[in-house]
């Protein structure tokens, strides 16, 4: 049922109070009046797609040769003919297979050295390359080059109405300005985002600022301070307004209005809960992390997933970079079962034990995954859902990370669309194939069909079975 007899909501319908502004979601009242009235007319409103690019770094156990022949990232059978192994990384997602996409045996060669100085900086180099797909220049002055990234040229094709262009998310401390090693400067560690080839984004670790972004709450640093000594909620701003706009919705968008504005306080009741512990005076596992970044890794990659989901329902951004890690972390995953940290786990010396201990975080980071699919799956968007209209691209510009190698290179991509990633499926490339191949042909996908090469790509892959 429609409101206002006839009228319609516009799309950037917001809710505004003092230093607050939040977007509404897709609301039936918000779908044309007349002529476009119905499920063409509702489809044409919404079904946008959107992009969420993810970065794991230090490669894979199942990209050495060893944890290859042993399936621990890629599975023996080719196209639906696949049996994930129990005991691999991606075993986490056999109940979502339907979604899931294998692309196996890509090369990242941009992330290679080119000159004698290069050898040794890969992981100083790596990040830079994952979403360019270009050599980045040496060096750790101002004079930065490499190319611009996948998930930008996105962006530029799909989120031209959208507030925010895009947003860039990390999970790891990126805040570290100058040179880094291997005479790189730290912008190539810092970020997967590059607007051009010179122009390193900035990356959002902190979920309170991702959160404030979102939902403008409190334009200046004295507001927002002032409402978290209140413990106050930024829904408390708004009240009037909600109540105004409730009792012209019909019955179902009541119903969806109460759910997203639900979910919006609940994510702000975890990031204020991990602010207080915070602040508590008790030891952190992370002291250098700001009070709203949790010491849990899954506790923040489940904080950052559900900001992606609340910007993706309200339109606000269509396009996530998310960077997991920083190369070179020697962070330790407890939940993965082994206290050894990344990097180390990483130089596995061939080990076979030592192989499936790193194996082993790999396999947990991915076991997020679903958490982040469920929620996209279970939040409507026009007649389908999120999951419908967004592709999970999840890989790293490394492959054996004890060799610091960047030929067959995990790549994984995920979606409810067939059109963008056939699902249920894996595809193997012909040895020598670059993954830029891959990315050239998900641009096509978003739109982008006048892109000829990106990257070092030699022609678009096929993605189907």
């Amino acid at each position: 049922m429609h409101i206002l007899t006839q009228k319609h909501l516009h799309r950037r319908t917001f809710l505004r109070g003092l230093s607050a502004a939040v977007a509404l979601p897709y609301l039936d009242a918000m779908e044309p009046a007349g002529l476009f009235k119905g499920n063409a007319g509702l489809k044409a409103a919404t079904g946008k797609k959107r992009l969420v690019a993810i970065e794991t770094v230090h490669g894979a156990a199942g990209s050495n040769a060893w944890g290859a022949s042993k399936h621990l990232w890629a599975p023996a059978g080719i196209g639906r003919d696949f049996t994930l192994n129990p005991d691999g990384a991606l075993s986490p997602l056999e109940a979502h297979r339907k979604y899931l996409t294998i692309v196996s045996n890509t090369d990242v060669r941009m992330a290679e050295p080119f000159d004698a100085p290069e050898i040794g900086g890969d992981h100083f180099r790596s990040s830079a390359v994952f979403l360019t797909q270009s050599h980045p220049k040496q060096t750790q002055g101002s004079d930065l080059y490499v190319g611009t990234s996948f998930d930008q040229i996105v962006a530029k094709r799909i989120a031209e109405d959208t507030p925010i262009p895009s947003m860039q998310l990390c999970i790891e401390n990126l805040d570290q300005a100058g040179g880094c090693y291997y005479n790189y400067a730290c912008a190539y560690t810092d970020t997967i985002s590059w607007a051009s080839p010179s122009e390193p984004l900035p990356m959002i670790r902190n979920p309170r600022v991702a959160f404030d972004l979102l939902f403008g709450a409190g334009s200046t640093n004295e507001d927002r301070a002032l409402r978290r000594r209140e413990n106050s909620s930024i829904l408390d701003w708004i009240t009037g307004e909600m109540g105004a706009l409730k009792r012209q919705l019909g019955a179902s968008d009541q119903r969806r209005v109460d759910q997203y504005l639900e979910n919006i306080r609940e994510l702000e009741r975890r990031i204020q809960a991990v602010e207080a512990k915070n602040t508590s005076g008790e030891e952190r596992a992370l002291p250098e992390a700001p009070a709203g970044v949790p010491d849990s890794f899954t506790e923040h990659m489940q904080l950052m997933f559900d900001i992606q989901v609340l910007a993706f329902e309200s339109d606000m951004t269509r396009v996530f970079s998310f960077k997991t890690g920083r190369d070179a972390s020697s962070r330790v995953y407890p939940e993965s079962g082994t206290n050894k940290g990344f990097h180390p786990s990483s130089h596995h010396g061939g080990r076979e034990a030592a192989i499936l201990e790193f194996n082993q975080i790999n396999k947990y980071h991915v076991s997020l995954l679903p958490y982040f699919l469920d929620k996209l799956a279970n939040t409507k968007d026009g007649d389908g859902s999120l999951l419908d209209n967004t592709l999970i691209m999840y890989g790293s510009p490394m492959a054996d990370g004890n060799l610091h190698n960047h030929r067959r290179c995990p790549l994984i991509l995920m979606s409810g669309d067939t059109a963008m990633a056939p699902g249920n499926a894996h595809l193997k490339a012909p040895d020598g194939t670059a993954m830029a191949d891959v990315m050239l042909s998900l641009l096509h996908r978003f739109g982008a069909d006048d892109v000829t090469n990106f990257g070092d790509s030699m022609a678009p892959f096929a993605l189907q079975v």
